[in-house]
């Protein structure tokens, strides 16, 4: 039970079961804490990921890459489950140093290159296939704005909201209230930018698109802590409107799936090393409608 006058200590100090669902991988030190190495597949791009928000942002452009016919962006897709602490071996804090997902590595490169958080792998492979990012100067700017607006909002989303609102183990008034107004807040940044955008870089559908789209987009369509009546989502109208059309895209259902491993069977790809990895799931979904 918590302690409703609790005064913090003058220096913290970690204590075993710290962190509530959390608490067996949470630590307040970095680097390896076992002995692995990463597998590799056959492909230069290696993924080692899982599909949380941040992970899905780059296997949704990874297969929006392939869905134009860019062959090099093929790719082998690996699972990090995070709860169990995959994150922490050896190979994977090499890959980086955070300890976090996703992590890519790039082998066409003598020696490979290791890319870590989303949103630089999201513009390594932008750049590196001269897709999903604008050429010029205004809308390529627009579209940074965007993905680093992302990538500095949604920890308030997740780390805030998602945390204090799905995963503490007490409920507290003050914590998901605070968050909740600034999701809400977040929301109608983005309702009144899409009001008038098809996009969020006009009519260019961008990494913009895909860094936003798994965060505030699955949020808005009840897919991310079960929290969108209690938001009231109906009310951002614009965010609804762009997030199904997103949701619709071919490259987007298929980059949801990669390294899932919850939910009906169907929707999970543990691991993906070709496009045909997919036909069996869409099977399957097919004989149970």
């Amino acid at each position: 039970m918590s302690n409703q006058n609790y005064v913090p200590d003058k220096v913290w100090q970690w204590k075993e079961g710290n962190g509530g669902k959390f608490s067996n991988i949470n630590r307040p030190s970095s680097g390896p804490r076992f002995e692995q190495p990463l597998p590799e597949g056959k492909h230069a791009l290696q993924l080692y990921s899982l599909a949380t928000p941040n992970g899905v942002k780059v296997t949704i452009l990874l297969e929006e890459l392939i869905e134009l016919g860019i062959s090099a962006a093929q790719y082998d897709a690996f699972t990090i489950d995070i709860m169990e602490g995959a994150q922490f071996s050896s190979g994977f804090t090499q890959a980086n140093p955070n300890s976090k997902i996703p992590a890519l590595i790039d082998n066409s490169h003598a020696p490979p290159i290791r890319v870590f958080e989303s949103g630089s792998i999201l513009l390594y492979l932008a750049e590196k296939f001269s897709a999903f990012l604008p050429k010029d100067l205004a809308t390529r700017t627009e579209c940074l704005n965007w993905l680093f607006w992302q990538m500095g909002s949604a920890p308030l989303l997740g780390g805030g909201f998602g945390h204090f609102y799905a995963y503490a183990p007490e409920k507290y008034q003050y914590p998901i209230d605070r968050y909740t107004m600034e999701v809400k807040r977040q929301l109608d940044v983005l309702n009144k930018h899409l009001e008038n955008n098809q996009f969020l870089c006009g009519d260019q559908y961008t990494i913009a698109d895909m860094a936003i789209w798994p965060w505030y987009g699955q949020l808005v369509e009840g897919w991310l802590y079960d929290a969108a009546e209690f938001l009231n989502v109906d009310a951002y109208a614009h965010v609804l409107r762009w997030s199904k059309r997103i949701s619709s895209r071919p490259a987007v259902k298929r980059g949801r799936i990669v390294n899932k491993t919850w939910g009906e069977a169907h929707e999970q790809l543990h691991e993906r090393h070709e496009s045909s990895d997919f036909d069996l799931k869409t099977q399957d979904k097919q004989s149970q409608s």
